[in-house]
């Protein structure tokens, strides 16, 4: 199924996006390489006003819940994804695309599919079997918490 254009989604909303390294490839190797994406990540939600409420960086993904302008979204990914694959490229000293497919926008509506997507998002380490809850997982955080 084909995917929607961006310009069907409402300009404002919430939003549950997820990227994917190239291959399935690893995008976070170390400690320092998930530190250095949320510094960069901070920054771009900050500099266009999204506000983020729910995360969890996998080895080889990411998921962001986020809230706010979808073009602000779209300027902050592209930001982000770019500087942070050209950091990595160069730590890793490889060339290339770090990232697969553009990032998969799912709106989110409603209170109650608010909270089951940032559930989702912090409980996927424990389906990916990293950890047995998902508050083990040092690289999830969620306005609702991380409960298990």
């Amino acid at each position: 199924m084909a995917r929607l254009p961006r310009s069907a989604f409402p300009l404002h909303g919430v939003w549950h996006v997820t990227t994917r390294g190239v291959e399935r490839r690893r995008v976070f190797v170390d400690r320092a390489d998930g530190r250095e994406f949320l510094t960069q990540l901070w920054q771009a939600l900050d500099k266009v006003e999204l506000q983020a409420l729910a995360l969890c960086l996998m080895p080889n993904h990411y998921h962001l819940v986020v809230a706010g302008a979808r073009d602000g979204l779209s300027h902050a990914l592209h930001r982000v994804n770019g500087l942070y694959a050209m950091t990595f490229n160069a730590k890793y000293d490889r060339s290339g695309h770090l990232w697969g497919d553009r990032y998969a926008l799912r709106q989110i509506r409603g209170d109650a599919h608010l909270r089951a997507a940032c559930l989702y998002v912090v409980a996927n380490p424990v389906r990916a079997r990293l950890c047995a809850t998902p508050r083990e997982w040092p690289w999830s955080w969620s306005r609702f918490g991380r409960t298990g």
